[in-house]
């Protein structure tokens, strides 16, 4: 059986890894730290199904693969279908008899890009259905694999190719879609926000959404040096601003509860966040003002549906 919640804290100090070394990621990648973290968490008794994009790309380079797990690349829109596929397949063997019954974490994972928009439908579905899986979304706020065209998950005013700041454009005109509180909508038992800045806020969420019987969905800001336009050493530091201004708030949802996981501070300003990253260096004063008076009404609705 899966281990009790009590448990999780021995788990931290796994030493294996599952998402070896010698991938093929970007310098200073966010998302690669967050696969790796995510299969530390998970452990070896895993089946991934991983759509097209980035995190595909930098793993399996024919014939050498980074994952020591079970793991199949799928189709950029259907990461959903195939894991709960997957899920039911296993469990009609087991049933029977031709496969030993055992706990096995059936694990999706995408891009913001798999997930928020090309494979939405098959996510939605997943969830509705009720099957016990987990899915993870790397959202680096942007298509980069393809050269870092916009996704509904792209920030307000970033720049992206398809999206181009500067003094004829403001960049992304529509807000960023939240996935967390859509898949909350699906009344499934899990739902969390995490970050690889805050690695072990990060492993603990995905313990627990793996222990839910269920579907569950894990969001993760996976910082993007390339596309967002940062030095490569400076993602865990971004990550952490994110966080910290309110921009991207740490939260679970346990069966419609909402419940804070990082609050016990007073935000900075958004604009600390904003100002390092190339991809907003077209924003004007005015600009940075709205997007702190919007982050801050987002940040104040959410802080009303937490529970103590």
């Amino acid at each position: 059986m899966m281990e009790p919640l009590n448990v999780y804290a021995s788990r931290l100090v796994n030493s294996q890894e599952y998402f070896t070394p010698g991938h093929r990621a970007c310098q200073g990648c966010a998302e690669a730290l967050a696969v790796r973290l995510v299969a530390k968490a998970l452990g070896e008794n895993v089946i991934v199904a991983s759509a097209t994009g980035c995190m595909e790309v930098v793993s399996s380079a024919y014939p050498e693969t980074s994952w020591d797990v079970p793991w199949l690349h799928v189709a950029f829109e259907n990461a959903g279908a195939v894991v709960s596929g997957i899920e039911a397949g296993t469990k009609a063997l087991v049933k029977k008899g031709r496969l030993p019954e055992k706990e096995t974490v059936f694990l999706g994972m995408g891009g913001d890009g798999a997930t928020a928009d090309i494979g939405f439908q098959a996510l939605s579905g997943a969830l509705e259905r009720g099957h016990d899986i987990v899915y993870v979304c790397y959202d680096n706020e942007a298509y980069m694999n393809t050269g870092i065209q916009r996704s509904s998950a792209t920030p307000t005013w970033a720049s992206t190719t398809t999206s181009p700041g500067g003094k004829k454009s403001n960049g992304e005109m529509s807000w960023k879609k939240d996935i967390p509180k859509i898949a909350a909508a699906h009344n499934i038992p899990y739902v969390a926000t995490a970050c690889p800045s805050y690695p072990l806020d990060l492993i603990q969420k995905v313990q627990k959404a793996a222990a839910m019987k269920g579907p569950a969905y894990v969001h993760i800001l996976s910082v993007c040096p390339t596309g967002w336009r940062i030095p490569s050493e400076k993602a865990i530091w971004m990550g952490r601003l994110a966080v910290e201004t309110g921009v991207f708030p740490l939260y679970e949802i346990i069966n419609g509860n909402y419940k804070m996981t990082f609050k016990d501070m007073e935000l900075r300003p958004v604009a600390e966040y904003l100002k390092p990253q190339g991809r907003f260096r077209h924003l004007t004063p005015e600009m940075v003002e709205q997007y702190q008076v919007e982050v801050s009404k987002n940040y104040e609705i959410l802080i009303k549906r937490t529970v103590s």
